[in-house]
C-alpha cells in the first residue's frame, strides 16, 4: 500500500513532466506571433515593382511630384495626402525666408515632432541633393495614427524632405511601416520633386 510520502513524490513527479512540457513548447507562441506580425506589415506595407506613377502638382501649383497611382488623395488648404494601406506620401508648402539647414531642423522640427508624434524617436538629419533641388532630409520612427475602426497603431519609418526656393518651403514627407522595404519607389518619388515657377 502507497504511503503519503510516495503519493507525493509520484504527484512532484507529474508536475514536473507536465511544467517541462509547458516550457519546452511555450516560446514557440511569441515566435509565431512576432513573425506573423512582421509578415503582416511586410504585405501590407511593401510597394510593388511594378507600382505604376502620376504627376501631381502641389495646391499651390509651385512644384510637382510622382506619386503610386490609385492612392486614395486627400487635400486639406496646402496639404495633399496619399494614401493605401499603411504607406503614405504627403505633400505641403509654406513660407520660409531662409534655407532650412540641418541644425534648424535638427533644433526645430525635431523638438516639434517629439511634442506632437507618439515614440518618436530620430535616426538622422542629413543634407540631400536630387534632380529638382537640394534640401534637408530627416529620417525618424513614430507611431502612426490610429486605425478608425481599430484603434491600432503601427510604429512607422518616416522620411521628411525640405525643399526651399525663393522663400518657399515644400515639404515632402514619405511614411510606411518600419521594417518594410520602399527603398526605391521612395527614392522615384523624393527624386521626381521639381519646381516649377
Amino acid at each position: 500500500m502507497p504511503t503519503h510520502r510516495t503519493a507525493a513524490m509520484a504527484l512532484a513527479a507529474s508536475l514536473t513532466v507536465v511544467i517541462g512540457v509547458a516550457a519546452c513548447s511555450s516560446p514557440a507562441q511569441p515566435g509565431i506571433a512576432a513573425s506573423s506580425s512582421a509578415i503582416e506589415a511586410n504585405q501590407g506595407g511593401d510597394i510593388p515593382d511594378n507600382q505604376a506613377f502620376i504627376t501631381v502638382k502641389a495646391a499651390s501649383g509651385a512644384f510637382d511630384v510622382q506619386v503610386p497611382e490609385g492612392w486614395a488623395e486627400t487635400r486639406r488648404g496646402t496639404s495633399i495626402s496619399f494614401t493605401d494601406k499603411l504607406n503614405s506620401v504627403a505633400l505641403d508648402q509654406s513660407a520660409a525666408r531662409a534655407a532650412p539647414t540641418v541644425q534648424s531642423v535638427a533644433s526645430r522640427d525635431v523638438s516639434q515632432l517629439l511634442k506632437s508624434a507618439p515614440n518618436f524617436v530620430l535616426k538622422d538629419v542629413t543634407t540631400f541633393t536630387r534632380a529638382g533641388g537640394s534640401g534637408v532630409r530627416m529620417r525618424y520612427t513614430a507611431d502612426s495614427v490610429p486605425d478608425p475602426v481599430t484603434h491600432k497603431t503601427v510604429q512607422e519609418a518616416v522620411e521628411r524632405y525640405l525643399f526651399w526656393s525663393q522663400g518657399r518651403l515644400a515639404v515632402l514627407t514619405l511614411a510606411s511601416p518600419d521594417g518594410t522595404d520602399n527603398v526605391d519607389p521612395w527614392a522615384k518619388v523624393s527624386g521626381s520633386f521639381r519646381w516649377l515657377h
